[in-house]
C-alpha cells in the first residue's frame, strides 16, 4: 500500500512540475509578445506635422488617438494660401520653394523635443518630395539618435522619394520606413501602427 501511495505522490509531483513548466513557457511567450508589441510605446511619443490644407493634420490626430503621443504642429511663419499651393502655376510659392534647393521657409513656433524618444513626422507630398519646411525643421532640431517614423498624405505620389530625401538629409536619425495615406480612417491608422510592432 505504501508503494502505491508513494507512486501516486510521485506521479502527481511530476504532473505538477510539468504543468508549472508549461505555465512558465506560456507566461514567457506572453511577456515576450507584450514587450515586442510595445516597441514603439516604451518611449515618449510626439506626433509632429506640417499641414497646409488640413489633410495631414487629420492623420496626425488619428496617430495621437492610437499612441497617446503629444501632438505638435509645424506652423509656417508665412501661412500658405490657396494661390501659394497652385501647382499648375510655375510661379506659385510652393513651386518656387520646391524648385529651389536652398529654400528653407521659416517656422513660427518653437518647441522642446529633448524628452521625446519616438517621433512621427507628418507632411503632405509636394512634387513627389517633402515640403522644404520639413528640412527647416530638421535644420532647427537635432533628432540624432531618436526614432523617427515618417507619414505623408497624397492622392497620387508615393512616399519613397520623400523617404530617400529624409534618410540622406540626416543619417544619424533612426529612420523607420513610413507610409503614405490618402483618405484614411482611424482603423487604418490603428492597423498601420500595430503593424509597426509586429
Amino acid at each position: 500500500m505504501k508503494k502505491v501511495i508513494i507512486f501516486i505522490i510521485t506521479i502527481l509531483g511530476m504532473v505538477g512540475v510539468t504543468y508549472m513548466g508549461i505555465e512558465y513557457q506560456n507566461s514567457k511567450k506572453e511577456s515576450d509578445k507584450e514587450e515586442k508589441s510595445n516597441i514603439y510605446k516604451q518611449g515618449k511619443v510626439a506626433i509632429i506635422y506640417f499641414s497646409a490644407t488640413g489633410t495631414t493634420k487629420t492623420i496626425a490626430e488619428y496617430i495621437k488617438n492610437t499612441t497617446n503621443g503629444e501632438l505638435i504642429e509645424i506652423i509656417p511663419k508665412e501661412k500658405y494660401t490657396s494661390e501659394d499651393l497652385d501647382y499648375g502655376n510655375n510661379e506659385s510659392r510652393a513651386n518656387r520653394e520646391q524648385n529651389n534647393r536652398s529654400s528653407r521657409p521659416e517656422i513660427e513656433n518653437k518647441f522642446d523635443l529633448s524628452s521625446y524618444d519616438i517621433i512621427y513626422l507628418g507632411y503632405p507630398i509636394w512634387w513627389g518630395d517633402v515640403p522644404k519646411i520639413i528640412l527647416t525643421f530638421l535644420d532647427t532640431y537635432d533628432l540624432s539618435g531618436k526614432t523617427v517614423i515618417p507619414f505623408c498624405t497624397s492622392h497620387s505620389s508615393g512616399i519613397s522619394g520623400s523617404l530617400s530625401t529624409l534618410k540622406n538629409y540626416n543619417k544619424n536619425i533612426n529612420w523607420v520606413d513610413g507610409k503614405r495615406f490618402g483618405d484614411s480612417s482611424q482603423s487604418e491608422i490603428d492597423d498601420w501602427i500595430k503593424g509597426l510592432n509586429d
